[in-house]
């Protein structure tokens, strides 16, 4: 079943339209990745989503027409945005970040249980718990914006270039920890991410774009096989 459905949707940056009626889906509990060179549209994409920007056309998040919701909404229906730069406060400490991760929620204890949750997925966030999160290495930095977007109990997870300017190690644990979440708590995502395979061995499904069109879509197999995409973006 879809829980994400994005039919002809037009994005706007003023009189300058960035997406030219896309439309694709991504299956409940599923990972579906954006391709594409810089400028295709796939950072709009998220924007729009999210709300973040002038659009047109449809975005159904279970059923649920979204398009026309403010951000703060589209957060409260479950949609949880990791935006490429991670977003950090950097004047706070480490946990008072994940904190306002969850500051659309109630439930104190809950809460409290969550931050252990994260921890769990990141122990490194728990040994620098109480340090200026502005103090943080990039990598810890990317994974406090997944352990703050975790704290909402998403439904939908919009990631953002997660790999972006990591060392490769560090990119190897980030999303074998993508994987684990999605795998244990079957939390969607939908991944924008420059390095294709990268993001091909983590999705179930790939569509790719090129200056705010969808230009070819399948599985992450026939994606990967396909000899244009290869050669243009997996280079072999």
């Amino acid at each position: 079943m879809a829980l994400l459905e994005v039919n002809n949707l037009e994005a706007y940056y003023g009189q300058i339209k960035a997406l030219h009626g896309i439309s694709f889906s991504l299956e409940e509990g599923s990972v579906t990745t954006i391709l594409g060179a810089n400028g295709a549209g796939k950072t709009t994409t998220l924007r729009s989503i999210c709300g973040m920007v002038k659009t047109d056309g449809s975005v159904m998040l279970g059923g649920d027409d979204i398009s026309t919701k403010q951000t703060e909404a589209i957060v409260r229906y479950g949609v949880a945005h990791v935006p490429e730069g991670r977003g950090t406060f950097v004047r706070v400490t480490t946990e008072e970040n994940l904190l306002l991760g969850a500051y659309s929620r109630r439930d104190k204890k809950s809460t409290e249980q969550d931050i252990e949750r994260v921890y769990g997925y990141f122990p490194r966030l728990k040994e620098r718990r109480n340090q200026q999160a502005g103090t943080l290495s990039g990598g810890e930095q990317q994974m406090l914006a997944v352990g703050r977007a975790l704290m909402l109990r998403p439904r939908l997870m919009l990631l953002d270039e997660p790999s972006f300017g990591l060392a490769p190690l560090i990119v190897e644990e980030l999303f074998d920890i993508l994987r684990t979440i999605n795998s244990q708590e079957k939390v969607s995502m939908l991944l924008v991410e420059q390095n294709a395979t990268l993001a091909l061995d983590l999705a179930d499904h790939a569509y790719l774009l090129e200056t705010g069109n969808v230009v070819i879509s399948g599985t992450s197999e026939e994606i990967a096989s396909d000899e244009s995409v290869r050669q243009s973006y997996l280079g072999y």
